[in-house]
């Protein structure tokens, strides 16, 4: 891949205000790209819009197109108009509690918007040479088989869940039928400086150990997930959507994952540890329901096809978000 691959692309991120729409625009953005944003709400405190060094330029640089993913033709006209050539599908409800709670705008966001945007992908395919479709494990649903490789089938059960399975199979569905030059994502949860879903146990961990305060667990803390870290998410993303141009993968899944599940209560003490707030114990709930007990990725297909590795560990990755949050709680 050349050095200015990037330079002057035109890209299209929907999803861009989010934790890895944030990091992804930056990357593009310093790599030289033309990117196009998808902006719903304009969340002040968001790092795409904050004053940090590290995004203040960001505000110069990015075109926004403001709407959502539910109308299509914003999706079309921003295609179309901005000469699109590369896509990154980010925008969903990605909250599971939300979509337990309120599973109609999770399945309005996260399927119409998928199929929406596919279809203006369809009928601008002249420019279009690579969409990049954001799934996730949850799309996998609960499995005996452990880890989750591609070959596994989507089998969601709860409402966001099944949101991921569908839109999965929808964008495999435009390849196999339309050949819309499309690659889909599933990653585990991700966790990193910028998010400010603090229901997320990351965040909301970090903020507990910095007011002094027990760390809360809605499940019984045997839960295991992939914890992802959301540069190396944005850097997977974007390696991708390059590998797209040089091999024929196009119509495939890719996993990306640090391969090391973690139970909840172990994530939460290893947290504490870092933060050195070991006498803070977790307050255990005992509570979450419609959720998946067991997943985790094997990332075997993404290391042996695409030559892809995770470039951080998990606890620098950790202690990298705590001083964030210890910066941005303090403001």
């Amino acid at each position: 891949m050349t050095a200015n691959f990037w330079k002057n692309k035109n890209v299209f991120i929907t999803g861009c205000t989010g934790l890895v729409g944030s990091w992804l625009t930056k990357l593009l953005l310093d790599e030289g790209a033309n990117v196009v944003g998808l902006v719903r709400d304009r969340v002040p405190r968001s790092i795409l819009w904050s004053a940090s060094k590290e995004f203040d330029y960001i505000k110069d640089r990015l075109t926004v197109v403001n709407g959502n993913v539910e109308d299509y033709f914003i999706l079309e006209r921003a295609i179309n108009e901005y000469e699109i050539e590369v896509i990154f599908h980010l925008a969903a409800q990605t909250i599971v509690g939300i979509a337990n709670r309120n599973p109609l705008s999770t399945l309005e966001s996260n399927i119409r918007g998928t199929y929406n945007l596919l279809e203006a992908c369809r009928r601008n395919e002249k420019t279009i040479k690579a969409v990049v479709v954001a799934s996730s494990d949850k799309a996998y649903g609960e499995q005996k088989d452990l880890p989750y490789n591609e070959d596994t089938p989507l089998q969601g059960s709860h409402p966001y869940d099944v949101s991921k399975s569908c839109a999965d199979l929808i964008a495999y569905a435009y390849y196999v039928s339309y050949k819309v030059p499309v690659c889909v994502t599933r990653c585990g949860n991700f966790y990193g400086p910028g998010d400010l879903n603090f229901n997320r146990i990351v965040p909301q961990t970090i903020r507990h150990a910095l007011n002094n305060e027990r760390p809360v667990i809605r499940s019984d803390g045997k839960f295991v997930r992939d914890y992802f870290f959301v540069k190396d998410g944005a850097l997977a993303y974007k390696f991708l959507a390059e590998k797209m141009y040089e091999i024929d993968i196009k119509g495939e899944a890719f996993n990306f994952s640090l391969e090391e599940p973690i139970a909840v209560l172990d994530l939460v003490n290893k947290i504490l540890r870092l933060m050195k707030r070991e006498d803070l114990k977790p307050d255990i709930r005992n509570e979450a329901v419609n959720e998946i007990r067991k997943q985790y990725l094997s990332a075997r297909k993404s290391r042996d096809v695409l030559g892809w590795k995770p470039t951080y560990t998990i606890e620098e990755s950790i202690e990298e978000t705590a001083a964030w949050y210890k910066e941005f709680l303090s403001q």
